[in-house]
């Protein structure tokens, strides 16, 4: 039996509060960790608190488009169909995830929220789970929550006087209810240059930065980000320097971006300094009304369900080897950035640091 048919490998049946490992969060890093967990005899499952498959993918605004292909916006053991040349859509991308679930039968039990984790009294099972649905138990626990949860929301000084609307790109959906209006997008990144792209058709946008953005040239995309993040990734290991490259918080001319730029709308100005109740106000007197705000300032990783382990952290990150915890030896960390692994806030990236980190889960519990 190949190793892709849907019943190969092995998985949790009848739903349990016990298991050998328990995974928090269903999107494609969990995804990704329940391709590798189903080779194992572990008995283990997937905990998701979304109504539906997709993780923090359904959730993104109506027109996202992936900056990569499809072959290269994929997860472990199976492609997402798309020529060469097309950039997925959200609702490609949707698909894809709850077709993925289906072809590995992946236990998915949802929705259940993780309110907290603790150790458990019994020395059996490391862990306790406190859940929307009772207390589970675990021998360990791979936490791939993700950031979409944990929105970074600037407080700029008036910001609590403007009486526009505000709001982040978590909850950003499309252009409609800023037709007609003046609109900041705050942000350099690829989230930013999008929604900037989409609202310019209906509003007159002002697209505020902190540095001037970073542009791609429009025939690399993120096909050569991952490789070069493989690159830097190999140079690492080898105890050698990293090459220079280009960053995966590069802006990847998509083809809204582009014509953007042919409307002449991706045009950046600096960050304003403060906010009155009708506008934004930059240093050297300039002031701008503006209708609405909309803050594309990226996320931090959501990992409040840790807190009761009182692990220590360092700028919002707490300490790992790879993905496992320095201090709590049986939790590891899939899918957060860098910092759990080069590219691994990607959907082709993260399979890399799921095999590592389910290989080392089953060395742990079998020793």
């Amino acid at each position: 039996m190949s190793d892709d048919s849907p019943d190969s490998g092995h998985a949790a049946g009848v739903p349990s509060d016990r298991y050998d490992v328990v995974v928090i969060g269903g999107g494609q890093a969990g995804l990704a960790l329940g391709y590798y967990l189903r080779r194992t005899e572990l008995d283990w499952v997937i905990l998701d608190d979304q109504e539906i498959p997709g993780g923090a993918w359904t959730h993104a605004w109506d027109s996202l488009q992936l900056f990569s292909p499809a072959r290269w916006s994929s997860l472990p053991g199976w492609l997402m169909e798309g020529a060469e040349d097309e950039y997925p859509t959200k609702e490609d991308a949707l698909g894809y995830f709850t077709a993925y679930e289906a072809r590995y039968q992946l236990p998915i039990r949802r929705p259940i929220r993780v309110e907290s984790v603790h150790r458990a009294p019994d020395d059996s099972y490391r862990f306790v789970l406190h859940t929307s649905v009772g207390e589970l138990f675990a021998r360990a626990v791979i936490s791939a929550t993700g950031t979409w949860r944990n929105p970074v929301l600037p407080k700029p000084s008036g910001g609590d006087r403007f009486e526009g609307v505000q709001l982040h790109s978590a909850e950003y959906r499309n252009a409609v209810p800023f037709v007609g209006q003046r609109v900041a997008v705050v942000g350099g990144g690829n989230s930013a240059a999008q929604i900037l792209a989409e609202v310019s058709r209906v509003a007159e946008v002002l697209w505020c930065t902190l540095e001037p953005p970073s542009f791609l040239p429009d025939d690399v995309d993120g096909r050569y980000l991952f490789d070069q993040a493989t690159i830097r990734y190999r140079a690492q290991q080898a105890g050698l320097p990293p090459p220079p490259s280009h960053s995966l918080g590069d802006i990847v001319m998509v083809s809204s971006v582009r014509d953007a730029r042919d409307r002449g709308v991706l045009v950046h100005t600096p960050m304003f300094t403060s906010l009155t109740e009708t506008g934004a106000h930059w240093e050297g007197g300039r002031s701008e009304p503006l209708d609405a705000i909309v803050w594309a300032t990226g996320f931090k990783p959501a990992l409040g369900h840790l807190n009761a382990l009182d692990l220590r952290t360092s700028k919002r990150r707490t300490p790992t080897r790879g993905t496992r915890s320095v201090e709590e030896p049986r939790l590891w960390l899939v899918g957060y950035g860098g910092w759990t692994g080069f590219a691994s806030a990607t959907v082709i990236g993260v399979g890399r640091t799921a095999r590592q980190t389910v290989s080392e889960v089953e060395e742990a519990l079998h020793a």
